[in-house]
């Protein structure tokens, strides 16, 4: 990968182009960890929404034990956001380039423990639910923020229930049929650039799962390394020009 690319994929210095690119690569690696992890700890950890439904489900039930679970996948999920966010604005107000590296690395760092040890923390738990949920969920709500963050919102890469629900909404705009007459302002038309994003974003986290699923069921916990490897190159770059940066600064004093 060309080194400009990179600095331009990660660095502080945003484009609509780049912050879609970078999209597409984590949307492929949140794929492969949602669809891995369930190999590996029989729960989907990308996503919120059956947990906390699941949730209401066992108090309603009274399962206190799975509901304890529950609350540990979304605490974890949650420390994971405040994570990415303290790091990307405490980067912001020092005015670094990697501010929003760093949570990537981070990430990368936690896949290689978990590609590393996870038949270990899997024996570990932690508020009733093994180490290893809980760490995909912190690597996911990591994940989530960093992206949102760079993109003001508008890219999510660990779960398509937008993605899918704004490809619909395309796709209505495409069949709608106009009134003759129709003055130009008022014209239903299809944004056909952001539907192709769009539907590149589905596909990469979907063959991002068919990967992690086929990695893990073949080669186990290590097939994450793969995916913390691809992170770091992505990251890596703007985060040794910081470095480099201030050992310069240093070297001048």
């Amino acid at each position: 990968m060309p080194i400009n690319y990179a600095r331009r994929l990660t660095g502080g210095l945003r484009t609509a182009h780049a912050d879609r690119q970078l999209g597409l690569a984590l949307a492929f690696v949140a794929g492969a960890i949602n669809a891995g992890g369930f190999l590996a700890v029989a729960q989907y950890t990308s996503h919120m929404t059956g947990i906390v439904s699941a949730l209401a489900d066992h108090l309603a039930l009274g399962a206190y034990d799975l509901l304890r679970n529950g609350f540990g996948a979304l605490a974890s999920f949650l420390a994971g956001a405040i994570c990415s966010s303290a790091m990307v604005n405490y980067a912001r107000q020092r005015r670094m380039n990697s501010l929003y590296a760093f949570p990537l690395l981070l990430e990368a760092a936690l896949l290689l423990c978990f590609g590393v040890f996870g038949p270990h923390l899997a024996s570990i738990e932690g508020l009733s639910i093994p180490a290893t949920v809980m760490l995909l969920c912190f690597i996911m709500g990591l994940q989530n923020a960093v992206i949102s963050k760079l993109s003001k919102s508008e890219i999510r890469t660990t779960h398509i229930t937008g993605t899918v629900t704004d490809i619909g909404i395309e796709l209505g705009k495409a069949l709608y049929q106009n009134a003759s007459g129709t003055l130009p302002q008022d014209r239903v038309v299809c944004n056909w650039n952001k539907l192709r994003f769009l539907t590149s974003l589905a596909a990469c986290f979907f063959l991002g799962g068919v990967a992690g699923a086929l990695g893990f069921r073949y080669l186990g916990y290590v097939s994450t390394v793969p995916l913390a490897l691809l992170l770091v190159v992505l990251a890596v770059v703007p985060a040794v020009d910081d470095a480099a940066a201030g050992l310069r600064r240093r070297m001048r004093k």
